[in-house]
């Protein structure tokens, strides 16, 4: 029987679709990660469930859409806050908890936000450890931000460090990567790293700061890309690359054009539905399956990682609830696989915003108000040419798919509530993981980098 391969599945934060040389960027250096897309396969339609990230992660683990985990709104709120008394529930079953019980050793290093109280953490979601901040790096004591409390650091359950240097927190990450592949090398292994980069504030290593053609930003982005190159070199090293999956992809889209971050060539940001907050960059590289220099423009989502991580791992997929995600394992390996589905619906919070069906997106809402509009993706992803009046039939088939989305998850906007859902996980006595000491000797007491007026996943 083949050995399973190692899985590492690397999710950035933030990074948008147009920010990768191998997605058409001109202004930030990724060789390493575009080594990704040459040596294996560039998804070009590939979408999160969420344009923002504790939804968008609880998604991707569970493989169903946020709604259906009780992962539309926290308290009113589009992400998760330190201290917060909700989190994924403990009866959610995970990508990691799949492969556990398939025989992987399992870790995450990063941020995990979905959930910081004990009963939420990765550990007891099917990782065996933990290395990273579990939520957001602007949710620390910040200059304009000094109530907040101080960032944590966790090895499993335990606060290792408060106020963290940032500089130094890609550099970590990848250390712990690295030890871990070694002291895993027989396998097989599951590796989730979630990268701080490139949310804000952008604290940058001064060697990517000073050699950058994007600010800050392109240091960030340069930062992960050494982190990548780092990785697999050390796969080499270890002789077991060939049968390592690697999975490079990013939460959600990039915060805001203009500011060094890119989703072009599709229309919106970070927080919205249009193709900017959710179309983001995946690559993946196995060399003993997936051929390289391939691409895919099928409908696709990391919701998907769940029942294909698990058919690669010969996990079977719990039959006492729904997934929403497909198996696109052939997908990856055989270039004349069709595609298992072709229809996406884009969530905002509990509000169904837009349906894709094939190259046609509809929309209905935007920004609490009701819009009508149809686009042809595969003609004009920017989004720009509304076909809805001359379109009334294609109109009419995705108004029949929404309907029944709305009937099986719900949609607030229409005050339908689903019939499938499931219940977000509450605990009582919830309380941030760390409080302030005036007189400890913190490395960094308050960071000294203001963020946006409001702290956003």
């Amino acid at each position: 029987m083949e050995n399973p391969p190692n899985i590492i599945l690397i999710n950035c934060d933030d990074l948008g679709y147009g920010d990768l040389g191998c997605y058409g960027s001109s202004r930030n250096d990724t060789p390493h990660i575009d080594r990704l897309a040459k040596e294996g396969k560039r998804f070009t339609d590939f979408y999160m469930a969420s344009p923002v990230c504790s939804p968008s992660r609880g998604a991707m683990m569970t493989g169903c859409y946020p709604p259906r985990i009780g992962f539309g709104s926290f308290h009113g709120e589009v992400v998760l806050f330190p201290g917060d008394d909700i989190g994924l529930n403990a009866s959610e079953r995970t990508v990691a908890s799949q492969l556990k019980d398939a025989g992987y050793a399992t870790k995450i290093i990063g941020k995990w936000h979905c959930g910081d109280q004990p009963e939420f953490l990765p550990t007891r979601h099917g990782f065996d450890s933990y290395f990273g901040i579990p939520y957001s790096n602007d949710m620390g004591r910040q200059s304009n931000r000094p109530d907040n409390p101080p960032l944590p650091i966790l090895r499993d359950e335990t606060v290792i460090q408060a106020q963290p240097d940032q500089r130094g927190i890609t550099e970590r990450y990848t250390d712990e990567a690295l030890q871990y592949i070694s002291a895993h090398r027989d396998g097989p292994f599951f590796l989730y790293l979630a990268h701080m980069y490139v949310h804000v504030p952008l604290f940058v290593p001064k060697q990517f700061l000073d050699t950058s053609r994007n600010g800050a930003y392109g240091g960030a982005v340069s930062c992960i890309d050494w982190s990548v190159g780092v990785l697999l070199a050390h796969l080499e090293k270890l002789g077991i690359d060939k049968n390592t999956l690697i999975v490079f992809t990013s939460d959600n889209g990039s915060r805001a054009q203009g500011e060094g971050g890119s989703n072009d060539p599709c229309r919106g940001t970070k927080q919205e539905t249009w193709e900017g907050g959710q179309r983001v960059p995946c690559l993946m590289r196995w060399p003993k399956r997936v051929a390289p220099g391939t691409e895919s423009d099928a409908v696709v989502s990391a919701m998907d990682f769940f029942p294909t991580f698990s058919a690669i791992a010969n996990a079977p997929i719990p039959d006492d609830r729904i997934i929403d995600g497909h198996d696109i394992s052939a997908l990856m390996t055989d270039e004349n696989a069709a595609a298992p589905n072709d229809t996406f619906f884009y969530y905002k919070q509990n509000d169904l915003e837009a349906v894709r069906s094939g190259d046609w997106k509809l929309h209905f809402r935007k920004a609490g108000e009701p819009i009508q509009a149809l686009y042809n993706l595969r003609e004009d992803v920017g989004e720009g040419e509304n076909q809805y009046d001359s379109q009334p039939e294609i109109v009419a088939s995705l108004q029949a798919l929404a309907a029944k989305m709305r009937a099986d998850i719900g949609d607030a906007a229409e005050g339908i509530e689903g019939a499938n859902n499931r219940p977000i996980g509450r605990v009582s006595a919830a309380r941030p993981l760390t409080t302030f000491e005036p007189d400890y000797p913190y490395m960094v007491a308050e960071y000294d980098l203001p963020d946006m007026p409001t702290m956003s996943g």
